[in-house]
């Protein structure tokens, strides 16, 4: 019996690791969840406003924009105030964001993101005062208004204080109505453009061949390997949602480059299918050194001068290796084989990333290594 053959009957140790093999061959993937027709896609939405309604823990003075949206405010309800005589600590002044759909109309309704832009502590149980939202050209797409829910709380008193979540950024459920949609039109078009959304030439290619198939002729061709163009038939002309909705719902089995991805915190290894190793022999060893202080008291012998108690420190180093093992690991078997064996030996998480780290480095790893 082979060294790999007997680790693998033997218990795998408990160990703060965590090692998860997912296929991407096993499964397939609708076309809807690849990729997407160019054009349709959502925008970003942007706009300055002021929430009230807090509980002192709003932007102090020094932030003298908050003052002035404030006394813009109330000139603008016919009241003249000037800013530096505005002295609150129930107001903030915040940056509300949005992604609008497309084909969403008029009327409908998106949450909004509020996040705090002075020295505000908290925004719980504020209130954002109606907001214009405007895209990249400077137009308004949406008013937002409404209470900011936190999910969360923060309480204190005395010097000592509790918090529970982020408490300067909150959203604001169907917080912003729709009032002027983006226009995307798709009506009368001969030809669509099929977006990925991970660029790769083998599932760009898989994608065209089963619309072909579907459709029993060449409508699809790959341009590279981030889009397809479609050729939409003369039937299909005045029903591209028909035609568009036939596309999304067919199934392909998605091709990637094959990587391995490390948490070095968590001690997760997540990989796919095809990892593989050439032959490699990986050691493990260990080295521990561990200084421990001792305090001896020296006391005076009787009648001395001063009668003073000494404290002598005495060190003691002892330096301990754990001894090496060797495993060979033949050519053609997978990165989870490996990641048995080393939990065998004891490995850490912590030495898990050195030691994947260094068979990449030797070339007997055969997929992209990622740490984060």
């Amino acid at each position: 019996m082979t060294t790999f053959g007997r680790f693998k009957k033997r218990v795998l140790p408990a160990l703060a690791l965590v090692t998860v093999l997912f296929s991407s061959a096993a499964y397939g993937a609708r076309i809807k969840d690849i990729a997407f027709i160019e054009g349709v896609r959502p925008n970003q939405l942007v706009g300055y406003g002021i929430v009230v309604g807090l509980n002192g823990s709003g932007d102090k003075t020094s932030a003298v924009y908050t003052m002035q949206s404030i006394a813009n405010m109330l000139n603008r309800m016919g009241m003249k105030f000037d800013p530096k005589t505005i002295k609150v600590k129930n107001v903030a002044a915040v940056i509300v964001t949005a992604e609008l759909p497309a084909f969403t109309k008029p009327g409908g309704k998106i949450d909004v993101l509020v996040s705090s832009l002075g020295d505000a502590t908290s925004l719980q149980g504020g209130t954002l005062i109606s907001t214009p939202l405007k895209g990249p050209d400077g137009s308004v797409y949406a008013v937002s208004q409404g209470s900011v829910s936190l999910a969360g709380f923060t309480a204190g008193s005395g010097g000592s204080s509790v918090a529970k979540n982020h408490q300067t950024a909150g959203k604001i459920p169907n917080g912003a109505i729709i009032e002027k949609d983006i226009p995307v039109s798709l009506f009368g078009k001969d030809k669509l453009q099929l977006s990925l959304r991970s660029p790769d030439f083998t599932t760009a290619e898989r994608i065209a061949d089963e619309i072909n198939r579907d459709f029993n002729g060449t409508i699809a061709r790959p341009q590279d390997a981030g889009s397809v163009t479609l050729s939409v038939p003369e039937n299909y002309r005045d029903g591209l949602v028909q035609y568009i909705s036939r596309i999304e719902a067919l199934d392909i089995k998605p091709d990637a480059v094959t990587k391995v991805i490390v948490n070095e915190r968590t001690g997760t290894v997540v990989m796919g299918e095809r990892v593989r190793l050439s032959t490699v022999a990986i050691s493990h060893g260990d080295i521990s050194i561990e200084i421990k202080t001792q305090y001896y008291i020296s006391q005076p012998p009787a009648f001395s001068p001063k009668g003073e108690t000494v404290v002598v420190p005495v060190e003691q180093t002892n330096v301990q290796e754990t001894k090496s093992k060797l495993i060979v690991m033949p050519e053609g078997v997978t990165l989870g084989d490996v990641v048995r064996a080393l939990n065998l030996i004891g490995v850490t998480p912590r030495d898990l990333v050195a030691i994947l780290q260094s068979i990449k480095a030797a070339g007997a790893l055969q997929a992209e290594l990622e740490i984060i």
